[in-house]
């Protein structure tokens, strides 16, 4: 996401933001604005769900004192505010039909009619709009202008769900921690594997925002500079034990045929398991499992890793080892 942000913020042309509600669409306008040659000019948000119609449009585009009921003065409006710069219309979906005329003519002229002005004024903004609808479904059903959509698409990013985007768990906490902590004064050492281990193993479903939130926690409880898991809510917390649970149980899903054909199968991802820890060395392998060495070999060969073994390796036993299968005898486990 982050690298297709820096190669989209240089080009000054609208950018829509699709994704679940909390996942840092917000925060990734203002990459777009802070990596692009408008950065010195004013980053605006609007959030287009949150007013009716003719408070949204004199929100955006300004009023002339008088225009109506409470406009006891002139209002500049987010449009001319932000020019020179960017302005991001959030919730884009959730505007009337009415609303979106006027904003098409804005993308298509470069200029505001403020309510109640005798003429436009021009605007030189660079909109980026943000939706967790899904507009090409909203342009089908008839709920969204469809030329408005491929004005505002020009470039369309979607912002995955923090669970899908694990890697970027650690680096948006650690921001959130040096931001707030720097507001209040305060200094904390960086997060540590537990907190970073437990975070990622969360689901996240409020996203970005819910991080954020977590985050605001642990400065709240923490005692010094140093953050533990234990200033972590107990959601948090419990979420990593039931994914190493859920993991662990996982691959038995993958267990196929009757109850001694998954037996087998079961045996063998043991066997597998205990190999690859002790580096492929079948004496130690066969101790820890209870079998002799020429047990588990002919149960290696009965399930095509012997040959693996040999690639993972990359080396023939010890010669040794190989001298003692023959005086061993076979035994351990019955096969």
């Amino acid at each position: 996401i982050c690298a297709l942000v820096d190669k989209v913020a240089g080009y000054d042309i609208p950018v829509l933001l699709t994704g679940e509600s909390g996942t840092g669409k917000e925060l990734l306008a203002r990459a777009l604005h802070y990596g692009s040659p408008r950065e010195s000019g004013a980053f605006v948000v609007e959030n287009c769900g949150a007013l009716p119609d003719t408070l949204l449009e004199s929100e955006l585009f300004g009023a002339r004192r008088g225009a109506y009921t409470g406009a006891t003065e002139d209002r500049e409006g987010l449009f001319r505010q932000a020019s020179g710069g960017s302005i991001l219309l959030d919730e884009i979906g959730e505007t009337s039909a009415a609303f979106q005329v006027k904003l098409l003519r804005v993308l298509q002229e470069g200029e505001v009619r403020p309510v109640g002005a005798p003429r436009p004024v021009a605007v030189d903004v660079r909109v980026i709009a943000a939706t967790n609808r899904d507009l090409e479904e909203e342009v089908r059903s008839g709920r969204f202008r469809e030329d408005l959509y491929y004005r505002l698409a020009a470039i369309t990013v979607r912002v995955p769900p923090l669970r899908e985007r694990p890697m970027d768990i650690p680096l948006i906490a650690q921001h959130y921690l040096q931001d707030n902590a720097a507001a209040l004064g305060l200094a904390f050492e960086a997060l540590d594997a537990e907190i970073v281990e437990r975070l990622c193993a969360y689901r996240w479903p409020g996203n970005v925002r819910e991080l954020r939130n977590e985050v605001l926690r642990m400065i709240a409880l923490a005692e010094g500079p140093r953050l533990s898991a234990a200033h972590l809510s107990p959601r948090v917390l419990h979420a990593a034990g039931a994914a190493e649970e859920a993991a662990s149980l996982s691959w038995l899903g993958g267990l196929e045929g009757d109850l001694r054909s998954r037996l087998e199968a079961l045996e063998a991802k043991i066997v597998h398991a205990s190999l690859i820890r002790h580096r492929w060395n079948k004496t130690r392998t066969a101790a820890e499992l209870g079998l002799s060495r020429v047990g588990l070999r002919a149960k290696l060969v009965r399930w095509g890793l012997e040959r693996a073994g040999a690639a993972e390796d990359g080396a023939a036993e010890d010669g040794a080892e190989d001298a003692n299968e023959a005086v061993e005898g076979g035994g351990g486990v019955a096969s």
